[in-house]
């Protein structure tokens, strides 16, 4: 099992000041424990799950960058990028920006988006969930087609919501990022992972082997290999000292049994720098083969 980092909560010590040597140094940390990836979430006011507005974001492809430049071998991602916030071709761009200057190591993670709020506060359009998930498919389908070869498709693309007249996309590094889309619906989200996805993203609890059962069966639906895409949670740790370690390497071994192959972490609790440290010292290595 890999597992991953995922950045969200920024309500750190010495406030913005100190917020790029943080970052750097929580992403130091993570590249040198052997964490598989740092994803950060894609907001640009915070969550109400996470204090509200009044707390602080920073927006998501810019921290990316700058965890890029502090980090030799961990994978980055947006975790997940809403689809309402960027017009497709800029948001191919902008990835492949990422891929380039990090040496291969950007993949997309991608959702429908859900934080009205946000984006009322700052005018960014919001559209009906139902149009929201239109523009996620013909947004994949257009990243798709603009990671085709060393300059993507140029194929004009006509679809309900975008048109592009030449997907040109110069420069980018040799095949293409992954791509993983966020969220458990079954009827439309996990339909468009067997359709799309090299992976999924899903909360670890009681539905879980179900999910991933309606999974398979988009898989069969599309003609796709269900082995094919990789299974991976997201879920909070907090790790204090060695007997949470080994509880959450409990848990890990058990979401590793029903099939998870990657479990990104939200680090949760006071001094998230040692916890990367606890789990890099006492984690990963004990569920590298669950």
């Amino acid at each position: 099992m890999k597992i991953g980092l995922a950045v969200a909560d920024f309500a750190w010590e010495g406030g913005a000041p100190r917020m790029a040597e943080t970052l750097a140094a929580l992403s130091r940390s993570a590249d040198d424990a052997g964490f598989d990836v740092i994803g950060v979430a894609d907001h640009v006011w915070q969550g109400p799950h996470m204090g509200g507005p009044e707390e602080p974001m920073l927006e998501c492809f810019t921290t990316l960058a700058t965890v890029a430049a502090h980090t030799r071998s961990i994978r980055v991602m947006p975790l997940v990028a809403g689809v309402h916030f960027r017009p497709p071709g800029l948001l191919a761009k902008t990835l492949t920006t990422l891929d380039v200057l990090s040496g291969g190591r950007a993949d997309l993670g991608i959702g429908a988006g859900w934080y009205e709020e946000e984006a009322r506060g700052l005018g960014i359009d919001f559209p009906s969930l139902t149009e929201r998930f239109e523009r996620l498919e013909e947004t994949v389908r257009i990243c798709l087609s603009m990671w085709e070869g060393e300059r993507g498709d140029e194929k004009p693309f006509e679809g309900e919501h975008y048109r592009l007249e030449r997907p040109l996309n110069v420069p980018q590094n040799p095949g293409r990022p992954k791509i993983m889309i966020g969220g458990g619906g079954e009827k439309k989200t996990l339909r468009l992972v067997a359709r799309y996805a090299d992976a999924c993203n899903l909360y670890p609890g009681p539905e879980l082997p179900g999910k991933l059962e309606v999974l398979r069966g988009h898989c069969e639906t599309e003609g796709r290999d269900y082995d094919a895409i990789e299974k991976t949670c997201i879920m909070p740790f907090a790790v204090s000292d060695g007997a949470s370690a080994d509880e959450l390497v409990g848990t890990l071994r058990e979401l590793g049994g029903l099939g998870v192959q990657r479990v990104i972490g939200i680090p949760v609790g006071a001094d998230r720098l040692r916890q990367v440290d606890l789990i890099g010292e006492r984690v990963l290595a004990a569920v590298a083969d669950a």
